[in-house]
């Protein structure tokens, strides 16, 4: 059996007998959890290897933990900073932000490592334009600044076993809508966007293992919202960038998607042909049950090749990792983080 292209979300803290067969579906490939399905350390790592174990290949355990207001595990995991805060690091000193955007990068994946998760849907690499609701998830306002800290923070990642996921493909910083409850529209031309796109050219260039594609319309460019869109996914992003890892539609249920594209199995055969590899389905259980019903396109024979790939590798038990010296080292820059910043810098300028 290979992963099939749904990830789907768990009611509690357990997997229930219902939940055990849904995951045993072919069409499903992942689970994504949230803080309803935490409740300590020992209970997350049980559920992560319950989910695991339930197929071969495993299953994706997934996550959104960026820090900040996105953080979904807070006690007995580190409290992050929220990435703009590590860009006022990077404004005051440029190399000391670089290393913390790092260890931060590092901290946040081995944590969830330790407790089995493979994939952590971060960094987000969305320039702040200072009027999205992405606001302090965003690193910086400059996008050669999120594109140093993007990849400093992927490359800690790395080192801790973890494939990053960077996000809103193509960029979500200059629209004011929330694609949680409408799709925000774009109306700048294709050439006014390299700017958002500078930080997917340099992780694409050094292995991106995996982007996140928006709800996100822009009319100037294609008719159809990105994450829907054979010209942002199979031209721009394959094409154009040369991205060759996982490409992960946002949530099928979100507002932004429902908006653009009809029921939710219309979005997902849509979401399919165009070229997308895992279509996450969140908070709707009746949408899910619809989807491994009724949907009848699969994902092209690669898919399957490029989700394997996103499974997290070996990894320190958490007494281990709460032993080691490099956990110490990014708890350090963690608490002298959590400080008052030296200046109160704008990083919307």
């Amino acid at each position: 059996m290979t992963l099939g292209a749904l990830m789907i979300d768990l009611q509690g803290t357990a997997v229930s007998a219902e939940e055990r067969e849904l995951l045993r579906h072919p069409r499903v490939g992942g689970v994504i959890l949230f803080s309803r399905n935490y409740l300590d350390s020992a209970q997350l790592s049980g559920l992560v290897a319950d989910i695991h174990a339930v197929r071969t290949p495993a299953l994706i355990v997934a996550v959104d933990h960026e820090g900040g207001r996105v953080q979904r595990f807070r006690e007995g995991f580190s409290q992050l900073p929220a990435p703009r805060r590590v860009g006022h690091e990077f404004d005051v000193d440029a190399r000391k932000g670089l290393t913390l955007a790092r260890a931060m990068g590092w901290l946040m994946a081995a944590e969830l490592r330790a407790h089995g998760v493979d994939l952590s849907f971060a960094p987000c690499v969305d320039i702040d334009y200072g009027v999205s609701f992405i606001t302090d998830r965003a690193f910086h306002s400059r996008p050669e600044a999120v594109t140093q800290l993007a990849s400093a923070y992927v490359q800690g990642m790395r080192e801790a076993g973890m494939a990053a996921t960077a996000k809103h493909f193509p960029g979500h910083g200059a629209v004011l809508a929330d694609s949680h409850l409408t799709l925000p529209v774009d109306r700048r031309e294709r050439v006014d966007l390299d700017a958002d796109l500078m930080p997917y050219r340099r992780l694409i260039a050094n292995g991106l293992p995996a982007v996140m594609v928006g709800h996100l319309l822009f009319p100037a460019v294609d008719d159809a919202p990105a994450s829907l869109s054979g010209r942002w996914i199979r031209e721009v992003l394959r094409g154009q960038l040369r991205f060759q890892g996982a490409v992960i539609a946002d949530d099928l249920s979100m507002g932004g998607a429902a908006e653009a594209y009809g029921d939710v199995v219309s979005r997902a055969e849509r979401a399919l042909a165009v070229g997308c590899d895992m279509l996450p389905v969140c908070n709707r259980r009746d949408s899910v049950l619809q989807l491994l019903e009724r949907l009848k396109s699969a994902p092209e024979p690669a898919s399957g090749l490029r989700l394997i790939r996103l499974h997290g590798r070996d990894s320190y038990t958490p007494e281990a990792l709460r032993s080691s010296p490099q956990w110490r080292r990014a708890r350090e820059l963690l608490e002298a983080c959590a400080e008052t910043p030296a200046l109160h810098l704008d990083a919307a300028r």
